[in-house]
């Protein structure tokens, strides 16, 4: 299993849908690479379904993974769709993607790491231009920031296909996909989550970081931390 301790530079976390764990993955990952001592930060481009004040998947990927974590909320919109049509919505014109990148740009020469999580998938529109999460990472490496992704998968029936168009769309821009997590592994898996786990690397052409339990995200920030390493095998 490869190890995702050797991550560098900015990793875009995408999911093979909406609710699939994006954000607990993205505190798993930000803790293990923070565990090896390098400086780590964590950038939300667009957060939505919230209220100004309330707090965001950004806080909660600093809860669970701890306060040495830098993160950074880039734009907020209160309706619970896609940050394209949340803005349309109330009637706000989003930055295009190239202003993000530029800010990501920022924070990467700050930071050894860089996790940028996005709005549901890959294709999920961040502005109002219909930039996607994976323009915004093509524009990083236009300007020669190295950028990889981490897809965050379900683990039950029907992920294969969706695993297999993201890891498509990410060949097709020469976005290289770096790994795959499990964002929420049953306590009882059934055969479509065992055959997932021998499955899911052969359709995505990436390896399998690891699985992280079902409710992880209840923990503690110190239990958080302390499973990490067992869910991603790297004893």
């Amino acid at each position: 299993m490869a190890d995702p301790r050797s991550l560098t530079s900015v990793v875009f976390v995408t999911g093979t849908g909406t609710e699939v764990g994006k954000t607990v993955a993205t505190a798993a990952l930000a803790a293990v690479v923070h565990e090896r001592g390098s400086s780590v930060a964590v950038v939300k481009p667009a957060q939505t379904g919230l209220e100004p004040g309330e707090p965001g998947d950004v806080d909660e990927v600093r809860r669970l993974a701890g306060d040495d974590i830098a993160t950074h909320e880039l734009v907020r919109l209160r309706d619970p769709l896609s940050p394209e049509a949340a803005a349309r919505r109330v009637g706000v014109t989003l930055p295009p993607v190239a202003v993000h990148a530029k800010r990501i740009g920022e924070i990467a020469a700050e930071s050894e790491v860089v996790f940028v999580e996005g709005a549901g998938g890959l294709l999920v529109r961040l502005d109002s231009r219909g930039g996607t999460l994976a323009d915004l990472a093509a524009g990083l490496r236009y300007k020669g920031i190295g950028a990889g992704v981490v897809l965050v998968a379900s683990a039950g029936l029907g992920t294969l296909n969706t695993a297999a168009l993201t890891a498509e769309a990410l060949a097709a821009r020469s976005l290289p996909l770096l790994g795959v997590v499990i964002g929420s592994w049953p306590t009882e898996p059934g055969l479509a989550e065992e055959s997932n786990l021998i499955d899911l690397p052969r359709v995505t052409g990436a390896p399998l970081w690891g699985a992280i339990p079902e409710g992880a995200g209840a923990l503690t920030g110190e239990q958080f931390r302390a499973g990490v390493p067992d869910w991603f095998d790297l004893h």
